[in-house]
């Protein structure tokens, strides 16, 4: 058995933001991953918790949605840079960022916020998608599917801010993990920048077990580690309550692995767990898995 890595305290920001979806809900997913009982959770493994409450955000209703090629861009770079300043300021208090989603795109204020104190870092990107579009080459002009090329410097224009530096990790230090669905302009930004991308099909061959320790071994040494869990990554039949399913994701163990890696690593320096629907999940099924994954990424154990 390997020993886990001492377990470091954590602080809890929820980001109530669904302007970078396409389908309404997600801004209910910090709510409904507390409910599953979060704080409680990472407590029992002998972390303390530090929840901040929710950074302030737009409501779609009440903004105008601005450019069709980045919808309500100005409102999520706003709530992002609120989130950058939360996440900075807990991990200069040696406290573990966890943010709670939302859509993906608070993932530029989670990483924008670490990159602003310590330079561009390394990420395990677990996703179904890329997230690896821009204004230039989206099919939708939702946001939540550009995170990734914005915080690689890809998609600058109206993603700069004094928050964050840009790119705010470094590609060579990067892993996308899980996907099995990319567009075409997100493969030519894999192929230009050499990401390391590991595919279902590349799972299904090697193991989840080889993939994510090659992927930790490619972050070890980044100036920050970031995790971002689209739960997305999982498959539907396990974690339905996600606005943009596709079947064929990781299942329950494999996904609890992962994370069991990530911990035992001793490399996680902030997280995320974004895209969790409460509207289309059964029971508070999704929000639940969310808990228990969180657990795993910061030292559960069942010995």
């Amino acid at each position: 058995m390997v020993a886990a890595m001492p377990p470091r305290d954590v602080a809890i920001i929820g980001a109530e933001l669904d302007l970078g979806a396409g389908r309404r809900g997600v801004d209910m997913g910090p709510s409904a991953i507390r409910y599953a009982g979060l704080g409680d959770r990472i407590s029992a493994i002998g972390i303390t918790v530090t929840d901040l409450g929710n950074v302030d955000a737009a409501l779609p209703e009440t903004v105008a949605a601005g450019s069709e090629r980045a919808r309500f861009l100005a409102e999520i770079k706003a709530a992002c840079e609120r989130i950058a300043d939360q996440v900075a300021r807990a991990a200069d208090e040696g406290l573990v960022p966890l943010v709670l989603g939302g859509d993906h795109s608070i993932a530029l204020g989670t990483v924008g916020g670490m990159a602003h104190r310590s330079g561009a870092g390394g990420a395990l990107w677990f996703d179904a998608h890329g997230d690896l579009n821009t204004p230039e080459t989206t099919p939708s002009g939702n946001v939540h599917g550009m995170p990734l090329a914005a915080v690689l410097g890809r998609a600058t224009d109206g993603f700069q801010s004094d928050a964050w530096p840009l790119p705010a990790l470094d590609p060579t230090r990067v892993s996308l993990i899980g996907v099995r669905s990319l567009d075409e302009g997100e493969r030519r930004v894999v192929r230009e920048l050499g990401l390391a991308v590991f595919t279902m099909s590349e799972i299904d061959r090697r193991g989840v077990e080889e993939v994510v320790r090659e992927a930790l071994a490619r972050a070890e040494g980044a100036a920050f580690v970031h995790v971002s869990l689209d739960m997305d990554v999982v498959d539907p039949d396990v974690a339905p309550g996600v606005g943009t399913p596709v079947r064929g994701g990781l299942s329950y163990r494999e996904a609890h692995l992962a994370m069991e890696l990530v911990s035992e690593s001793g490399l996680l320096d902030s997280m995320e767990i974004v895209e969790v629907n409460p509207i289309l999940d059964r029971m508070n099924e999704t929000a639940a898995l969310a808990v228990e994954l969180a657990a795993s990424a910061l030292g559960a154990r069942i010995l």
